[in-house]
Order: C-alpha cells, then structure tokens, then sequence
C-alpha cells in the first residue's frame, strides 16, 4: 500500500475495526437474550440454540473463502459488500417472527461478517510500516477480544432495558458509520485474477459446517449416541479430508489451507485455537454460573463480564511498544502463565464469593488474554510473504473460530457432565447415617422425613453439584491455557526481524 499519512492511518484503523467489533460483538451479545427470544420466536429450548449454531456454521465456512472473494472484488469493495449485507441481515434478524426465519437470517449475517475479520487484520497490516506492525496486531487483538467479551455486557443491558429485537437492530447505525469511513478513507484494491475450485470449495463447506454442527449441538443430542452426530462425524471427517488434500494439490485461493506449511503460520494458527477454546469455554460457563448458580440478575452478570476485557484493552495497549520478535515467546509465556494464576483463584470458588472474587481474577486473566493474543497474531505472520496476508489472516481466524467452537462444547459438556457425577456423589450422603447430615438436622430442628427438609436438601445437593462442576471446569480451562506454553519451544521467529515488530512484511 502506498505511503499514507498518520490523520488518513488513523481513520482506517477506526473504520476496520469498528466493522470488527461490530462482527464479532454478535457472536455473543444474543447469548443472553436467548430466552426471550425463545418465547418471542415460539422455539423449543433445543432449537433456540440455533441462533447461536447458524451464525458460528456460517462464518466457519466463509472466513476461509475470504482470499477468494478479495481477489475477484478487491480488499475495498468487499469491505463494503460485507458490512452493507450484514447491516441488512441484521434488520432481517430484528424483524423475524418465526425461529425459522431468525436461523436462516442469522446464517446470511454469518455469511457476509465472516469476511470482515480477517479483511480487518490484513489492512492493519497493510497500512502499518514494518516497525509498528506489533501496534497493528495490538489494535487488532483489542477488537477480537473485546468484542465476545463484551458482547455479554451490552446483549444484557439491551435486553434488561430494551427490547431483545435492539440486539440486531444496534448494528445499523454502527454499520452506516462504518460504510461512510470506508469509502472515504479505504482505497485498497489488490483485485487479481483468481479462478474458484469448486471441489475444493465443497468439500470445505460441507466439512467445516458439519464440525460447527456436530460442535454446536453434540451436548444436546448426547454425541455419540445419537445418529445425527455419528452421520455428521463421518461426513465432516471426509469434507475436511478431502479439501486438506485438494487444497495442498491444487494451491487454491479458496480456503488456502496449504499455506500451514509455513510452520509459524500453523504454529501460531494451532496456539491461536487452544487460547481461543480456553477463552469462548471460560466467556460461555461462567454467565451460566453467575446467573444459574448465584441468582445475579443479567445486567449485573454482564457488567461482572466486562473487567476481563477492559484489562486485556490495557495491556495490549501498554505492551504495542514492547512487542518485537525477540519478546514475543517471552509475553505468550507470560501471558499463559497469569491465565493460569487467575485460573487457580476461580478453582477456589463457593457459593459465598463476593465481587472482589470474581473482579480480582477477571483482571489478572484479562492482562494475560492480551499478551497472549497480540504476541499471537504477530508470530502467525513473520515469515509470510507479502501478497499473502489476506491468505494467512483467514486461516488464521478459522482457526480461532473453530477453536472458539469446541471450547464451548468441550466445556459445556464437561461442567453437564462433571454436575451429574457430583449430584450422583453427593446424593448418596443424604441417608441416616451421615453424621454430619444428623449434626445439621439437630442443629436446624429440621426432620429428615418432613418434606420440606427433602426440598431444602435437594436443592443444596443440587445448588453444590453445579458449583463444584464449574470449579472443575475452569480447573480444566485454565490446563488449556497453560498448553500453549511448550508449543513455543518449535517456533523459529527470524533474527533479522528483532528490531522490527511481528507481522506480515509491508504491503
């Protein structure tokens, strides 16, 4: 890209990643309207989830098609196509009245956002010099990690205040001011000839969609005892085979898996997927616990959710100037490490924890977030070429969003899990002959065979289970973090780079 002025640099770092935030602040800020979107709609609990499901399958199929699509439209004009559709389909979403009409509105939204995330990254990189790329991917990693942290948040006060359909409906002024400073101030175009391959093009939607699918819904429909699921491994096994292959042969603009041959582009992809499974696992339980467990309402819930983002915001903005390829192993490390402080602090939890217990480790959790995540996105693109940025971003942040995809699975269906074994567990001291049971019957006035004692004991073996169920799953999430660390070991980060910070090399 041509040399630009620090004012024109600025107006497009905002236009870029107010398009971002705007994407990825809808990967969650429906979570929370669920259930009122369930009577509004008249969904089952089992189909409601498909609002969430629709959006994730969509967006993990089109993110890899992204080097495509830039290449037949140019970097310019798909911006705009992208944020323009997912303004109107997010009116579609407002409007919907049946569950049928908001799955398939949602899955046209994840269709046109999907692109906006790794076309973001790509011109930060492009309009950065050399030396500043690790304040690019700083600004970046503020955008996609704030925005499913907060998503709670703002989902909460809208709905808490509003009405659920201004969920949706937020994104059009956001999405005019986005459109109005990108066709001002964004003028790159990097059109060039491509040719689609339409086997390599199906077999990646119908393996990445059948994995989102088999992700976003195995809990429910209990895995591998279902049909559904045991048809749907099988085909996604395949789809993906089929495309991993396909793509190394052919060397195809569409979903350009062979560039994993780049080992700190798959290094940096693979640790990119562990940090974003242990990060939508850690955003997705603990509302559940905060809601389910404590009784706060969901305004408080999603302003107890906004500590963790703000602290990663700081850090990442404190930490740009530091960020060069010799420090970056060293801030992964780091980060890891404060992920697992913070992780040790939750495993401590009760039903008798205040604010300061939640607050305290959000923040120390939210500064490793964001050394993690900026020193990340930085090693992923030190030995890319040039006219391979767009490439890399969108396997890079396929990566993060299937990640992102079984970290919600693995730690749902570990916490349902852990919960029975523990209800199972401790059901089996309420008998006579518990000596603590009689010592709380004695000291209460309560009989065990009053019914009312049953109720009351019922809903604290209950009420325990789940809160030793969550304590165990951010036992194992915090395992998760701390899994990036040796994989740092195999990284080779270029010398001749130290003075410059990670990223792609100038456009």
């Amino acid at each position: 890209m041509e040399n630009i002025t620090p004012f024109k640099r600025t107006m497009i770092v905002i236009a870029v990643m107010t398009s971002a935030i705007m994407v990825l602040l809808d990967m969650t800020i429906a979570n929370v309207a669920l259930p009122q979107m369930q009577g509004a709609l008249g969904a089952t609990s089992d189909t409601i989830t498909w609002v969430l499901t629709a959006y994730t399958m969509a967006e993990a199929i089109f993110i890899p098609l992204t080097s495509y699509f830039s290449s037949k439209l140019g970097e310019r004009r798909l911006l705009i196509v992208a944020v323009s559709g997912f303004m109107v389909s997010s009116i579609l979403c407002g409007q919907a009245q049946s569950i049928e009409a908001m799955v398939l509105f949602r899955i046209i939204q994840g269709m046109f956002g999907a692109v906006v995330i790794p076309l973001s990254q790509s011109l930060l990189i492009a309009v950065f010099p050399s030396h500043e790329r690790g304040k690019a991917m700083s600004i970046f990693s503020i955008g996609i990690l704030l925005g499913p942290i907060l998503g709670p948040t703002l989902g909460g006060l809208i709905t808490q205040n509003m009405n659920w359909r201004w969920v949706f409906y937020v994104n059009v002024p956001v999405g005019l001011f986005c459109l109005t400073m990108i066709y001002l101030f964004v003028k790159t175009s990097n059109k060039r000839e491509a040719v689609i391959d339409w086997p390599t093009m199906i077999s990646m939607a119908v393996g990445i969609g059948m994995l989102q699918m088999v992700l976003d819904q195995g809990n429910q429909l209990d895995w591998f005892e279902s049909r559904t699921i045991q048809a749907s491994i099988i085909i996604a096994f395949v789809g993906i085979a089929y495309f991993v292959r396909r793509s190394f042969k052919t060397r195809s603009p569409v979903a350009p898996i062979w560039m994993l041959s780049n080992r700190n582009l798959a290094l940096g992809s693979l640790m990119m997927a562990i940090f974003a499974s242990a990060l939508f696992g850690l955003t997705a339980q603990l509302p559940m616990m905060l809601e389910g467990v404590l009784n706060y309402p969901v305004d408080t819930t999603g302003l107890l959710m906004a500590p963790r983002g703000i602290a990663a915001a700081i850090t990442l903005i404190a930490t740009a100037k530091f960020m060069n390829n010799g420090r970056l192993k060293w801030m992964v490390a780091s980060g890891a490490i404060l992920c697992g402080i913070a992780g040790l602090i939750m495993s401590a939890y009760s039903e008798n924890i205040d604010f300061y217990w939640l607050i305290l480790p959000a923040l120390i959790q939210g500064c490793g977030m964001g050394l993690v995540f900026s020193s990340l996105s930085s090693i992923a693109y030190t030995t890319l070429k040039p006219d391979q940025g767009v490439a890399g971003a969108s396997i890079f942040n396929l990566f993060r969003t299937i990640g992102s995809s079984f970290g919600i699975s693995i730690a749902t269906t570990y916490q349902f899990r852990s919960s029975q074994e523990e209800w199972n567990s401790l059901g089996q001291a309420i008998n006579p002959y518990n000596p603590n049971l009689q010592q709380w019957l004695a000291e209460t006035g309560q009989k065990i065979t009053d019914p009312m004692t049953q109720t009351i004991l019922q809903e604290q073996v209950h009420k325990q289970a789940e809160i030793i169920a969550f304590v165990h799953t951010f036992t194992f999430i915090t395992a998760m973090f701390v899994l990036i660390i040796p994989l740092l070991f195999l990284l080779k980060i270029p010398k001749q780079a130290v003075n410059k910070a990670g990223g792609a090399p100038a456009h």
